[in-house]
């Protein structure tokens, strides 16, 4: 018995050895080492699980994660599939936006060493968006990846009402980009569509449950925010999201169900929204509630006429990252991204800016145009549309310029459009207003050789 224990052991010890072994080389610019800080650094950013797990705020895991991504992007390079030279041009303009608003930050009139900071902080996003785009190469690890951040927010969601049901507009329930409630009501709109996605794609009764009560509870927080941003970004969003699964894809029911949830949500936690809305009008503000939002309303409208004021004083290179709350004077941000980038970037960013978010809506288009498409790849079209067109409008309301989330969206497209175009050289597009089909067929490329009885090339075919 001692001697088979030994065995046993020794056996255990060599396995273990052969395990630490095989870790130790694929850690080392392994595609799979990369994809697992990746995943990693996701699910950190989008759950910030140290938030409401006890335990985890003393470990600073989203700077972990952010190295270990790093050391994996440079020590695949060249390992992977896609390399840093297939990078597409949206790439490109998100490093050129970057660079610029390191430049911006040496030259602020402001706070440099601020500004630097928050720039470096920022560039994270980089580092996440290049990886996303070498390792992510087929779309098990794309659904993966989106996976983690829609199940993210939805757990975000959860959390914040169960810490927070009784704190005003779940206002510092968490941190981060969530503790905001018109961040938090803006990351969960842009991560809607996502969570549709996959209720419609399971392939179970509990996972639809699962999701569906993940669903509900992100309408329910999002209506506890009582963000004005927020429900006018659902209504955009959450419109192009039924077109695209309820019409275009004829779940007809879909849209009677998302209808029904809308309503009953907004007469049980619609309350403090309402208000909100028609104390914009400045008239029969009869409770604190009401003077509150009139004069959030109020401030907003200043602070958007200071921006426009520094565009004009500062038009090259802005005055820093995250420096305009410095500058207005009542630390709070223009709640407009566009004028938010524009001010603390200059207008060469803002351009750029757009011209980023641009080439996410021409992949889309191009995806969109093709009648290969399965149903699930389908279903996730139409949620990075409405995802991207909520961010847009959103834009229009909310200081939104250094969240993730938007990006994560143009590196969906970027990596579904590769992982679709080479697929089948001969799969029908469907182009044009007339919705005119073109088949593109594969040529045959015909190896010659030369014929040593003749002298002559002959086809090897």
């Amino acid at each position: 018995m001692p001697s088979d224990l030994v065995v046993k052991e020794d056996r255990a010890a060599g396995k273990t050895r052969e395990f630490l072994g095989r870790a130790g080389t694929a850690t080392v610019g392994s595609a799979s080492a990369a994809f697992f800080w990746l995943s990693a650094f996701y699910l950190v950013y989008c759950a910030r699980p140290e938030d409401w797990i006890p335990g985890l705020l003393a470990l600073p895991l989203a700077k972990i994660t952010a190295v270990f991504a790093l050391i994996a992007l440079i020590s695949s390079s060249g390992r992977t599939k896609r390399k840093f030279r297939d990078r597409p041009k949206e790439a490109n303009y998100l490093l050129a936006l970057i660079a610029l608003l390191f430049v911006s930050g040496m030259l602020s009139p402001v706070w440099k060493l601020g500004a630097l900071s928050h720039t470096l902080d920022f560039s994270k996003v980089v580092v996440a968006w290049m990886l996303t785009f070498m390792v992510v190469t087929d779309f098990k690890q794309l659904r993966r990846i989106t996976y983690i951040q829609a199940a993210s927010v939805a757990v975000i969601a959860i959390v914040s009402i169960i810490k927070g049901h009784d704190t005003p507009r779940l206002f510092g329930v968490l941190g981060g980009i969530y503790s905001n409630p018109n961040d938090l009501a803006f990351a969960i709109v842009l991560s809607l569509p996502f969570c549709l996605a996959f209720l419609l794609s399971a392939n179970s009764g509990l996972k639809k449950l699962a999701w569906g009560i993940g669903i509900l509870f992100m309408f329910g927080a999002l209506f506890l925010t009582a963000s004005r941003a927020g429900f006018i970004d659902l209504v955009v969003a959450g419109t192009v999201c039924l077109w695209h699964m309820g019409v275009k894809g004829r779940r007809y029911t879909l849209i009677v169900v998302a209808l029904v949830v809308v309503t009953i949500m907004m007469l049980v936690a619609g309350g403090l929204l309402k208000q909100r809305f028609e104390a914009i009008s400045g008239e029969d503000m009869a409770t604190k509630d009401d003077t509150q939002a009139y004069t959030s309303y109020e401030a907003r409208a200043q602070l958007m006429r200071q921006a426009v004021e520094a565009i004009v004083h500062y038009p090259i290179l802005g005055i820093g990252v995250d420096n305009f709350v410095t500058l207005s004077g009542d630390w709070h941000e223009v709640h407009m991204t566009y004028l938010q980038i524009a001010v603390e970037g200059g207008i060469p960013a803002f351009i750029i800016y757009l011209l980023f978010f641009a080439r996410g809506f021409r992949n889309l288009r191009r995806l969109r145009r093709r009648a290969d498409l399965d149903v699930e790849t389908t279903l996730f079209v139409g949620a990075l549309h409405s995802s991207l067109i909520g961010f847009v409008v959103g834009a229009l309301f909310a200081p939104e310029a250094y969240q993730f989330f938007p990006y994560f969206a143009v590196a969906f497209t970027a990596v579904l459009l590769n992982i679709v175009e080479p697929r089948d050289s001969s799969a029908p597009i469907t182009t044009g207003p007339l919705d005119r089909t073109v088949t593109r067929r594969s040529r045959s490329l015909d190896i010659y050789a030369i014929d040593p009885r003749s002298g002559s090339l002959a086809s090897r075919n």
